[in-house]
């Protein structure tokens, strides 16, 4: 028979066992609470971190947008029907309708009595400029010839009519222009006179008609403010000046006043710098 003493030797073992087994079942519960933790702890900051990088990227991105829309003019031109259109009617397509509408451009006149420059601020007139800048670009101005000559009331010389060209340019009616019209931009309601000498300035044939003839004023003349000032001659206005002191042939003066200028002016070529100060 087993001794009272080997009994409680016995006891005590298994109570160790028993002890010993549970020591280890929490020591596994606590490292897999321990785990669970540090991973919840890991997934979060993955989470964190993910939700940072979207977040930064997508701020990023939110700029970008702005910079790309920001500084830019939403500009509307109106296609001339192709349909019973004139022969005076130069297609060259039709300009960007966003335009930059900051910084400025020069516009050189290379004609065959000199150079004539213009300076033109794009937040004054962003559709303008970019319809100057599209026809430029196509040659449309090239190898045409100021059609109009004012002297009296105002004093204006009038180029742009892509249909003044060749031996007949004088039976030119001055109604010829691009494949499309816009609306008016910096119109000068505030300003006496509205069109002091210097001004390049569009034409038109009333409200949202303007399309590629401009003028040049080379003395202070007396016109309602209803056209586009396109910008400020920066050089050239002495030899304006002397086409004006040539006179005209009164050749419009029955209908818009005016005729071809004796002393004629040919534009070799028109062009655009590029954005300056943007």
């Amino acid at each position: 028979m087993t001794s009272t003493r080997e009994r409680q030797r016995a006891a005590a073992r298994a109570r160790l066992e028993r002890e010993m087994t549970e020591r280890a079942a929490k020591a596994r519960k606590r490292r897999q609470t321990q785990a669970i933790v540090g991973a919840a702890a890991v997934l979060v900051l993955v989470v964190a971190g993910t939700v940072w990088l979207v977040t930064s990227l997508g701020g990023d991105d939110d700029k970008q947008n702005t910079a790309n829309t920001a500084g830019y003019a939403q500009c509307a031109y109106t296609e001339v029907p192709k349909e019973g259109r004139p022969a005076q009617i130069k297609d060259v397509g039709l300009p960007p309708t966003q335009q930059d509408n900051k910084g400025s451009q020069t516009m050189t006149i290379d004609t065959n009595l000199g150079p004539i420059t213009a300076k033109i601020n794009r937040d004054q007139v962003p559709c303008t400029a970019g319809s100057f800048t599209h026809l430029a670009s196509k040659g449309f101005f090239d190898n045409t010839k100021c059609h109009r000559l004012v002297t009296s009331g105002i004093q204006v010389l009038q180029c742009g009519d892509p249909s003044a060209t060749g031996n007949g340019w004088r039976d030119t009616d001055g109604t010829g222009g691009p494949s499309y019209s816009m609306a008016e931009e910096n119109l000068p309601t505030n300003k006496r006179p509205p069109y002091p000498e210097g001004v390049i300035a569009m034409a038109n044939a009333g409200p949202d008609t303007t399309g590629s003839q401009f003028f040049i004023v080379y003395g202070d003349s007396q016109l309602d403010a209803n056209y586009t000032v396109l910008g400020t001659i920066t050089g050239g206005m002495d030899l304006v000046k002397q086409v004006g002191a040539a006179g005209d042939d009164g050749a419009f003066a029955q209908n818009s006043g005016g005729g071809h200028p004796k002393k004629e002016v040919v534009i070799k070529k028109l062009t655009m710098s590029e954005i300056q100060g943007a």
